[in-house]
């Protein structure tokens, strides 16, 4: 256990209690990258003060609850890898919070139910296993199919086996010291299909999860697809308590290592002068000055707005202004007055089409008048223990689809700036989320089974709800599709002191992949492979600052932040929704 770190080893300052206008970092944003840096650092002794935006921290990993009966979460749909000595696990466990976070395991045999007219694929733990099953659905396609698993299982194992080994995740220098990631890894998912020779129904039941990162496949990379596949063929799980559970332990390590999170603190302004960072400024004039600062906001708000485009080379403002975002989603949130308990534990990823490059074209321009695809996830069914979900013989779920980006389609052509809500009383706005909501439930009876007469909760996120919680750009969870055709950003910049993360970087989107940009970020501050330690059992800071957990510990409450904690108004949570209706 290392629970007094070297601070001349990690560059880090003595442990200091909090308070005060200057720290020795500041992290913009608490989604779960920036929380993991943040952690991070405040574990090795960095003074660090956390500011978000909205009311209550996590980002996409937020719950938020309803008429006391319904607790939904917002972008926690599952998570792979969690088995011991796993990605999140290790991240955790480097922190101490290994014995605090339970991973509850769908079900080994089919944890995604894959529905493709001609083809239906029950995905299962393991490759081979999943490479057999592929094979059994379509026998006519063997051969390609095999090459095609042989390549991405060949790429996954490289990709995995780097993460441990290095301090920081880069594309690049995995490529350097491996085979297949050099060959396949930039190449896109369309250049591995058309060389294995696979027709469209296998191209859609072999992309089916692409929606997991928001690509076309002629926009993924082998090695994007890749990693998401491989991550949930080593396991497929759920956090026991929803999503919040994974910002609350990261809060309480910040906060019991002398740490700081604050909530309702929009940052309008990250400082620079002479090319180094000294602080941000917030709304209201408060200015706060450290000389290292990590933006957990949206990557094309920290360069062109909160930074300035000014303080970057043109060519790197021009390609993150020119950036196309990953597809959005419409989301519904769904209680029934019945429990679902015949279905397996499981996703459902149903398409009412067999050719999936077709289905992102029609999604993007908004020809979506019968919708052909969804994502369905079941709450309930994964954490049959969690009380909150929903009542005792009810169910919980999500109903999913991607949707069109452009604001203009949705009636709100400047976008969400300013009045920040003005377009909730749009007409063209309310039009077409009541036609695409519609068209959602008419899918979710054809994949599901009749619903409407057990509906007894029933609310819809558009993109245009994502961006105004979050403020994320083109109201997406992917962060940028395309990046001028460069790799994604790295966390750190040519910008001293200022580091960047979210799903908008390298590591990629998703709960793993933000978090281990994460953990990356705060590996290269640092100066040590703290990914590979944390797998190795070594703890950072000292567990036993950590707080008790007392019997009705809530999540939700720990992420609200200390000073407003510290004065709970009458109905907060009904009061302040993420991902929520408008």
């Amino acid at each position: 256990m290392d629970s007094n770190p070297d601070d001349t080893a990690t560059g880090g300052a003595a442990r200091r209690p909090a308070g005060g206008g200057s720290w020795d970092a500041v992290v913009v944003g608490a989604g779960l990258g920036g929380l993991t840096t943040a952690a991070y650092l405040a574990a090795a002794g960095r003074r660090v003060l956390v500011l978000e935006q909205f009311s209550v921290v996590g980002g996409n990993s937020h719950v938020f609850r309803r008429k006391r009966r319904y607790e939904f979460d917002v972008g926690v749909h599952y998570l792979g890898d969690c088995a011991p000595g796993g990605v999140i696990p290790s991240i955790l466990g480097g922190l101490g919070l290994g014995d605090r976070t339970e991973f509850l395991e769908m079900d080994r045999g089919g944890f995604d139910l894959i529905r493709v007219p001609g083809a239906s694929v029950d995905m299962p733990a393991g490759w081979s296993e999943y490479r057999n099953r592929l094979v059994a659905a379509m026998p006519d396609e063997a051969e390609g199919l095999r090459t095609f698993t042989g390549i991405c299982e060949a790429v996954g194992e490289e990709q995995r086996s780097a993460l441990f080994e290095s301090h920081t995740w880069s594309p690049a220098d995995i490529a350097n010291g491996t085979v297949a990631v050099r060959e396949w890894g930039r190449r896109t998912l369309d250049d591995l299909f058309q060389h294995c020779g696979l027709s469209p129904k296998a191209r859609t039941v072999l992309a089916a999860q692409a929606p997991n990162y928001g690509l076309t496949p002629r926009q993924a990379t082998v090695a994007r697809h890749t990693s998401v596949t491989d991550h949930y063929l080593r396991g497929a799980y759920y956090p026991a308590g929803g999503g919040q559970t994974l910002a609350a332990g990261l809060v309480e390590v910040i906060e019991a290592h002398g740490g700081e999170v604050r909530t309702r603190a929009r940052v309008r302004r990250i400082l620079v002068e002479d090319r180094k960072v000294t602080g941000v400024g917030l709304d209201g004039g408060e200015t706060i000055t450290a000389g290292l600062v990590v933006s957990n906001a949206d990557y094309r708000r920290t360069v062109l707005d909160l930074v300035g485009a000014e303080h970057f080379s043109k060519s790197l403002a021009n390609r993150t202004r020119n950036a196309s975002m990953g597809m959005p989603w419409l989301v519904l949130y769904l209680g029934l007055d019945t429990d679902l308990r015949d279905r397996p534990n499981a996703n459902l990823w149903w398409y009412d089409t067999d050719d999936i490059d077709g289905y992102f074209d029609r999604a993007r321009t908004g020809d979506i008048g019968e919708v052909p695809f969804l994502f369905c996830s079941f709450a309930s069914l994964k954490d049959p223990g969690n009380g909150a979900l929903c009542p005792p013989g009810h169910a919980n779920l999500q109903v999913m689809t991607l949707c069109p980006p452009d604001y203009e389609w949705w009636g709100a052509a400047d976008g969400i700036e300013g009045d920040s809500t003005s377009y909730r009383r749009d007409a063209q706005y309310l039009r077409r989320k009541r036609e695409l909501t519609e068209a959602t439930l008419r899918a979710a009876e054809k994949a599901i089974g009749p619903l409407r007469g057990h509906i007894t909760h029933l609310e819809a996120a558009t993109p245009l709800t994502h961006e105004r919680y979050t403020l994320s750009s083109g109201g997406t969870p992917f962060g940028m599709a395309e990046w001028g055709g460069t790799a994604r950003p790295g966390t750190a910049t040519h910008i001293a002191g200022l580091h960047v993360v979210g799903a908008s970087t390298q590591a990629g989107n998703g709960v793993a992949g933000v978090m281990l940009g994460g953990i990356s970020c705060a590996s290269d501050i640092l100066g040590r492979p703290l990914l590979a330690l944390g797998r190795q059992g070594v703890v950072s800071g000292d567990p036993d600052l950590l707080p008790d957990r007392p019997e009705g510990w809530d999540p939700r409450e720990v992420c609200r932040g200390s000073s407003r904690r510290a004065r709970p108004g009458p109905g907060t949570a009904a009061r302040e929704p993420a991902g929520t209706p408008g």
